[in-house]
C-alpha cells in the first residue's frame, strides 16, 4: 500500500512541470489588473494627501500661533510629504504606460 501511495507521489510529482505555464502570461495578466485600477486608486491616493495635507496644515498653523520653535521643521515635513504624495502617482503612472 505504502509502495503504491509512494509511486503514485512519484509520478505526479514527475508530470506536473508539464501542465506547468510560463511566467510571463501571470506576469502580463498583474500588470493589466495594475493598469485597470490604477486611476481610482490613484484619486484615492491624492483624497488621503488632501487630508494629511489640511492635517498637517491645521497642525502647522497651531505650532505657529503657540510660538512654537520648530515649526520650520514641521513645514519641511509636511511639504516633502506633499510633493512625495503628488509625483510617486505619476512616476507610477508613466513606469506602467
Amino acid at each position: 500500500m505504502v509502495k503504491k501511495l509512494l509511486t503514485a507521489c512519484v509520478i505526479l510529482l514527475a508530470f506536473t512541470p508539464a501542465f506547468a505555464q510560463g511566467g510571463a502570461t501571470a506576469i502580463s495578466n498583474a500588470a493589466n489588473d495594475i493598469k485597470d485600477y490604477w486611476d481610482p486608486i490613484k484619486l484615492i491616493l491624492k483624497a488621503v494627501g488632501g487630508l494629511v495635507g489640511f492635517i498637517g496644515g491645521l497642525r502647522v498653523y497651531n505650532k505657529w500661533t503657540n510660538g512654537d520653535q520648530d515649526v520650520n521643521k514641521e513645514i519641511l515635513g509636511y511639504g516633502g510629504a506633499m510633493i512625495f504624495l503628488l509625483v510617486v502617482p505619476e512616476f507610477v503612472t508613466a513606469f506602467f504606460a
